[in-house]
Parts: structure tokens; sequence; C-alpha cells
């Protein structure tokens, strides 16, 4: 029973970095495009990104709780406590390897470079994040209390 219970908590654990890494990717590459698309410089870009980042990862958190029935003003804070680690941690680790792949943030969003550079940062920051989602979940926190609510 134990082996099954930890396959679940693994695979819940996965599904809510999935499901994070989501939000995170949709408001990164945004950010990402709108940045170079303007040709900000780097520290411009990059709080686009991570602003959106964390909106879009909110906001995919928060939409089935409305849907549910939730209101407003309860989804706000059970997003926050489910995502806020996640998040912090992706964009943690996403825009430092971005930093670091000479040229990433100089691609314009036509170059294999950008885009490549920018899938690999997202799959490297999910991967980091799961392990604190997991850890959240087995605790009850993180998306542990959204899935309360379904």
């Amino acid at each position: 029973m134990e082996h099954h219970s930890e396959q679940s908590l693994n695979r819940l654990a996965f599904s809510a970095t999935i499901h994070c890494l989501t939000g995170c990717a949709i408001g990164e590459v945004l950010g990402m495009v709108i940045g170079t698309a303007l040709s900000w410089g780097n520290g411009e870009t990059i709080v686009l990104s991570i602003a959106l980042a964390f909106l879009f990862g909110y906001s995919l958190t928060m939409l089935p709780l409305l849907r549910g029935g939730v209101a407003l003003a309860a989804a706000i804070p059970v997003a926050f406590a489910a995502d806020t680690i996640s998040i912090t941690i992706m964009e943690i680790v996403d825009n430092a390897i971005i930093l670091v792949i000479p040229g990433a943030m100089e691609a314009g969003v036509t170059e294999l470079l950008f885009w490549a550079s920018l899938a690999f940062s997202l799959l490297v920051a999910g991967a980091a994040a799961y392990p604190a989602n997991r850890y959240l979940i087995a605790r009850g926190r993180g998306h542990a209390v959204v899935h309360a609510y379904h």
C-alpha cells in the first residue's frame, strides 16, 4: 500500500509541476517575445517575463476554482499557497539558464537559439521545481490545497 501511495504522490507532484510549468511557460515565452520584439534590455525583458509567469501561473490555478464556484477572494490565497514556491523556483532556474547561455538573450524570435534555449531552460526549471512540489503535497500544502477544492 505504501508503494501505491508513493506512486500517487509522485504522479500528483508531476501533474502539479506540469500545471505550474504551463503557466510559467506561457508567461515566460510571452515576456521574452514582447521584450525581444521591442528590443528591450535583459533586465526589462526578464522582469516582464517573471511578472507574466506569475500572472499566468496563478490564473491557471484559479480558473478551475472560479468555475467550480469558489469566490475570487478565496481563490487568490489558494493559488498563492499552491504556486508561489514552485513558480519562484522555476523563474530563478529558468532565467539563470537563459542568462548563461551565450547569445540567448540577444537572439531574435525567429532564431533557433531563442526557442531552444527557452525550451531547455523551462524543462530544467520544471525538473528543479518537482521536488519542492512533491515535498509540499506530501505535507498537505502546495497543490494539495487546490485539490481539496476538487
